[in-house]
């Protein structure tokens, strides 16, 4: 988690107020409170837990705009989504797997079915995951050690243009409250369940 503290404590401290407050960097989603924090003080290890909770989620996008891209059914601005977006999502598994090192979940079995082959179906798909993301960064916010909140909160913004970026595609509102909906790790597991890529 070294690689963490090079962002200044003053900075985390700010993030983490805006994150409690209600003002997280997001998109979508209804307007509701935080959950609750966990019954323990964040540490290392429970930075761990909740860093291998949203790699998951990065596997999974990853995965999901690669295939989407592989299989050929995306043209103009949905493929150029893809692209843009996987490599993002590409990048963010590397960050991720690199701050767990050997502690970094391995990568899931997928299989997308309809999801990557039927652009409606893709877009669907793709605002699930993108909108689910963003919920389980700041569901998992104030769970964090100032540090890891600080590197989690330069991804969580990066995903919520993802989430802008397909709802506008998909001709919805990019943001259509004020504040968001943050999802438990609970949660979280269950919309990854819903999609049914996981086997």
């Amino acid at each position: 988690m070294r690689m963490f503290e090079q962002s200044h404590s003053s900075r985390a401290h700010l993030l983490r107020r805006a994150l409690v407050t209600g003002g997280a960097l997001s998109v979508g989603g209804a307007l509701g409170g935080l959950p609750r924090p966990a019954s323990s003080a964040p540490s290392a290890s429970q930075d761990a837990r909740i860093l291998n909770l949203v790699l998951l989620l990065e596997y999974v996008e990853a995965a999901f705009y690669a295939d989407a891209r592989a299989k050929g059914a995306l043209h103009g601005e949905l493929r150029k989504f893809a692209t843009v977006v996987g490599g993002h999502e590409r990048q963010h598994v590397s960050f991720l797997k690199k701050a767990l090192g050997n502690g970094a979940r391995k990568e899931p079995i997928l299989d997308f079915g309809q999801a990557t082959t039927d652009p409606d179906a893709f877009v669907a798909a793709a605002v699930a995951l993108e909108d689910t993301s963003v919920a389980a960064y700041n569901g998992q916010a104030t769970n964090l050690t100032a540090h890891t909140l600080a590197a989690a909160a330069r991804i969580v913004s990066v995903e919520a243009r993802h989430a802008a970026w397909i709802r506008a595609i998909a001709g919805k509102v990019p943001a259509a409250d004020a504040t968001d909906a943050p999802l438990t790790g609970a949660q979280v597991l269950a919309a990854l369940q819903k999609t049914g890529f996981l086997t």
